[in-house]
C-alpha cells in the first residue's frame, strides 16, 4: 500500500523546508534508509531518508520550493499503484468509512441542485488559481484575452498579480472564452470564478448559477495545485508572423524566461520584435537578437578640414540603467530575521562596554602555541573566559519565563558562525569543564560542519550564553542582540595597537573592547558590571584560567 511522505521536522524551530536537492526521481526503486532529498532547513541542509520501501511514485515538491512542516513531500508504493485518492483527499480521505463517503456524496448532489443545476459538458469554469503559497486572493493586472475570443489550450489568459509577483496564467481549456468574471485591476479571493470557456452560444447565467455552490468548478476543473506548479514551468513558444511586443498601452508582453534572458544580457525588450502569440517575446526572440549598429558620430562622417559641427550642443545625459533583483529568502535567512526580531523587541537590551589589555594574553598565547601540535586563537581564551566567569555569576548565565526565572547551572555556550545565508550558532556544551585546546578543536570542527551545512540540530541547541566575535574583521567595537533564550551575548572586537598609560607612563600597549548585551529582566547593570570585571581579570591574566 502507497505511503504518503510529509515535509519532516527537522529542528525544533522548523516550521516549513525547503527541498534543496532531489536524490531521487518518480520511477526509481527506494530502500529504506536511501537518501531521497537534501532538505533545507532554518540551520542547515540535511539529507533526508526514507522509511520506506517500494518506488517513488510522485513528488509533491519540486527541487527550490518550499512548503510547511508535514504538506506532502512524496508517495511511494507498488508500481503502477493508483494514487489518485491520496493525491485528491490525503490518506484520512481514504480511511473514511463507505457510508460517511456515501454521506458526502448526497450532500454535494443536494448542492448542485440547489445551485442551480449541472454545468453543460464542455463548458470549464476557470477559478481565480492560488499561485502562492501564502496567496488567499489574486488582482488581475491584465487580460491577454477578450470574450468572444477562441482559446487554444497553452493560451495565456492573464496576467495574475499574488502576494509574491505578477504571474503569467494559461489556460487548460480549449474553446470561446464566454464570460470575465473579474475585470482588470479587480481582486477576488482565490477560487473566485475568474472566467469561462465553452462553446459559442452556450448560456452563462446558467452556468453561473450552477457554480454558486460554493465556488467550485466541476470535476474535470484541474486543481490549483496543477496551476500552481504549471505557471512556473516555461511557457509553450508558437510562432507567427513577427510583431511588436507592445500593447496600445505601452505594455510590454514577453514570457518570464525571456524577461530573464533580457535582463542577463542587458537587452531593451521594447527593441525586440515578438514572434510568440500577439506578439509576445519569447526565449528565441532574445536569442536572435542584434542590436542595431550605432550610426557614426557627425564628427567621424565629417570629410577632413570641414568646420567643426554647430556651437548648439546638447547637455550631457547621463547613460545607464537603473536595475535591482529579488532572490528568495532562505529558510535561514527568514528564521534569523523572525528570532532576532522577536529577541530585540521583546528583551529590554541595555550595552556595558569595558577595555581589555591584552598584552599578557598576547605573550601566554604566543608560548601556548610555541609547543608542538597545539594552537589556540584569542578567541578561544575568551570563550574559556566567559565559561569560567559564568560560574562566578549564576544570574548571567539564566533565562526569563513569564512566570520564572531559569538558571542553568551548565554551562554550553554559543559560538557565532557566519555562513553564507546567515548566522549560526554551534554549541559547545559544557564549556567550562573544557580546556583551552578543547575548546579551539570543537569551535574548529563545529564551524567547519555549520559552514559546509553538514551541522546537526543538536550541535546547536541548549545554549546558555553567546560569544560573537567580529575582530577578525577589523572590528573594534559593535553591539549583539541577545541569542534567546539566553540573557546576554558577548560582541569582541579586535585587537587594537595604541598608547596606553602603564605606571604613569605613555607606552605602547594591545587593547581589545568587548561589550555584554543583557536583557535586563534577568540582568541588572550591577550584574552585568560585575560579571565583566571577572572576565576581564581573566583575560588580563590568563594563567589564571590554568590554576
Amino acid at each position: 500500500m502507497a505511503e504518503i511522505i510529509n515535509m519532516p521536522r527537522l529542528s525544533d524551530t522548523m516550521e516549513e523546508g525547503v527541498v534543496a536537492k532531489w536524490l531521487k526521481k518518480v520511477g526509481d526503486k527506494v530502500e529504506e534508509g536511501d537518501i531521497l532529498a537534501e532538505i533545507e532547513t532554518d540551520k542547515a541542509t540535511m539529507e533526508f531518508e526514507s522509511f520506506h520501501e517500494g518506488t517513488l511514485l510522485h513528488i509533491g515538491i519540486e527541487e527550490g520550493d518550499g512548503a510547511p512542516v508535514d504538506s506532502l513531500l512524496a508517495i511511494i508504493g507498488e508500481e503502477g499503484e493508483d494514487i489518485s485518492g491520496l493525491l485528491n483527499g490525503g490518506a484520512a480521505s481514504k480511511e473514511k468509512p463507505a457510508s460517511e463517503e456515501k454521506e458526502e456524496t448526497v450532500e454535494d448532489d443536494t448542492t448542485n441542485e440547489a445551485s442551480g443545476g449541472e454545468i453543460p459538458e464542455g463548458v470549464e469554469v476557470v477559478t481565480m488559481p492560488r499561485l502562492s503559497d501564502t496567496m488567499e486572493e489574486g488582482t488581475v493586472a491584465s487580460w491577454l484575452k477578450k470574450v468572444g475570443d477562441n482559446v487554444e489550450e497553452g493560451d495565456i489568459l492573464a496576467e495574475i498579480e499574488t502576494d509574491k509577483a505578477t504571474m503569467e496564467f494559461e489556460s487548460f481549456y480549449s474553446g470561446k472564452l464566454l464570460h470575465i468574471g473579474i475585470e482588470e485591476g479587480q481582486s477576488a479571493p482565490v477560487d473566485d470564478v475568474l472566467a469561462i470557456i465553452g462553446p459559442e452560444g452556450t448560456d452563462v447565467d446558467a452556468v453561473l448559477a450552477a457554480s454558486k455552490g460554493g465556488g467550485k468548478a466541476p470535476a474535470k476543473k484541474k486543481t490549483a495545485e496543477e496551476a500552481s506548479r504549471s505557471s512556473k514551468e516555461e511557457k509553450k513558444e508558437t510562432t507567427t508572423s513577427a510583431t511588436t511586443a507592445s500593447s496600445s498601452n505601452g505594455r510590454i508582453f514577453a514570457s518570464p524566461l525571456a524577461k530573464k534572458m533580457a535582463e542577463d544580457k542587458g537587452i531593451d525588450l521594447s527593441k525586440v520584435k515578438g514572434t510568440g502569440e500577439n506578439g509576445r517575446i519569447v526565449k528565441k526572440d532574445i536569442e536572435n537578437y542584434k542590436a542595431p549598429a550605432e550610426s557614426k558620430s557627425a564628427a567621424a562622417e565629417a570629410p577632413t578640414g570641414s568646420p567643426a559641427p554647430s556651437a548648439n550642443v546638447m547637455p550631457f545625459v547621463p547613460a545607464g540603467e537603473e536595475s535591482r533583483e529579488e532572490k528568495k529568502n532562505s529558510q535561514m535567512r527568514k528564521t534569523i530575521a523572525r528570532r532576532l526580531g522577536e529577541s530585540k523587541f521583546s528583551a529590554p537590551h541595555y550595552y556595558l562596554t569595558i577595555e581589555v589589555d591584552m598584552d599578557n594574553a598576547m605573550a601566554s598565547r604566543g608560548q601556548i602555541n610555541s609547543l608542538p601540535d597545539i594552537k589556540v586563537s584569542f578567541n578561544d581564551m575568551v570563550v574559556k573566559a566567559c565559561a569560567m566567569a559564568l560560574k562566578k555569576h549564576p544570574q548571567v548565565n539564566t533565562s526569563w519565563k513569564d512566570d520564572v526565572t531559569v538558571y542553568n547551572h551548565h554551562v554550553h555556550i554559543g559560538v557565532a558562525v557566519a555562513v553564507e545565508d546567515g548566522l549560526l550558532v554551534p554549541v559547545l556544551k559544557f564549556t567550562d569543564q573544557m580546556s583551552l585546546t578543547q575548546i579551539g578543536s570543537q569551535v574548529k570542527e563545529l564551524a567547519g560542519k555549520a559552514r559546509n551545512k553538514k551541522i546537526a540540530p543538536q550541535e546547536m541547541e541548549g545554549s546558555t550564553f553567546t560569544v560573537s566575535n567580529l575582530g577578525m574583521f577589523g572590528i573594534q567595537e559593535f553591539t549583539s542582540i541577545i541569542n534567546q533564550p539566553n540573557s546576554a551575548i558577548l560582541s569582541v572586537g579586535g585587537i587594537v595597537e595604541k598608547p596606553v598609560v602603564k605606571n604613569g607612563e605613555i607606552v605602547v600597549g594591545h587593547t581589545m573592547k568587548v561589550t555584554l548585551a543583557c536583557d535586563h529582566r534577568t540582568v541588572d547593570g550591577a550584574t552585568g558590571a560585575q560579571f565583566l570585571q571577572t572576565l576581564q581579570a581573566y583575560l588580563e591574566n590568563p594563567v589564571t584560567m590554568l590554576a
